[in-house]
């Protein structure tokens, strides 16, 4: 319940902030080539059950059909407003309205898309246990997602082999050690990334070190932030 009351507050307070800046962003969205704003792709919730996410709409209508889910920073489907909406982040505001709905939580494991729901393992299901979030560990970590996704001949491996073990992993820990203060930490601690996208708070910055000894001194951090 505390949870609830957090992430309603959150909503109204920063609603009431943004609310024009998404009307403008809408318009806008319009005005470049006539599609729709929002993109409603389906993920995956508690317990496993599917909904449909809230997001300003960065790719050419139709992108579905086009590609695979995974976007790398040279994807040709992202509309040049869409890559500075994704650079800002303000591609997630929309799913303030999930939240509300209690749909998502604002902090939580970040939803994914059902194909590589069904390939969790037994111990990684533990992530669905709860609501899903606009922002969480991994998503600090992973700030950047699409430049590393760049790096490779097929977006869809990368993510499956490097990058979505690790932030599972993350998503892991912020599920055992539930809080309220661990939820404002990762509220601030993105409101800061958003402004130094290359800092990483000291809870990251020991998970690579982890990451360092698991791999024998190799790709201690993952994710390329792009300048």
């Amino acid at each position: 319940m505390r949870k609830r009351l957090f992430d309603i507050a959150f909503c109204v307070g920063v609603g009431s902030i943004v609310l024009v800046p998404m009307i403008l962003i809408a318009a806008l969205i319009k005005l470049e080539d006539g599609g729709p704003v929002f993109y409603r792709g389906v993920r995956i919730k508690r317990l496993g059950r599917p909904f449909r996410i809230w997001k300003f709409r960065t790719m050419v209508p139709g992108a579905d059909q086009l590609g695979g889910s995974c976007t790398a920073a040279n994807d040709v489907r992202i509309t040049p407003l869409g890559r500075w909406l994704r650079r800002l982040k303000c591609d997630e505001l929309p799913q303030l309205i999930n939240v509300l709905a209690g749909q998502m939580s604002v902090v939580g494991p970040r939803p994914e898309v059902g194909a590589y729901v069904s390939r969790y393992q037994p111990e990684d299901r533990c992530v669905l246990t709860v609501k899903p979030g606009i922002t969480d560990w991994a998503s600090l970590w992973d700030f950047d997602e699409e430049s590393i996704l760049a790096g490779g001949s097929s977006p869809e491996e990368l993510y499956e082999s490097r990058v979505l073990p690790r932030k599972l992993e993350l998503q892991k820990r912020y599920v055992r050690c539930p809080s309220l203060w661990q939820d404002a930490k990762i509220v601030a601690f993105t409101i800061v990334k958003l402004v130094r996208p290359r800092w990483l708070p000291a809870e990251l910055k020991a998970f690579n070190e982890l990451l360092r000894r698991d791999t024998g001194g190799a790709d201690a951090v993952p994710i390329k932030i792009a300048s």
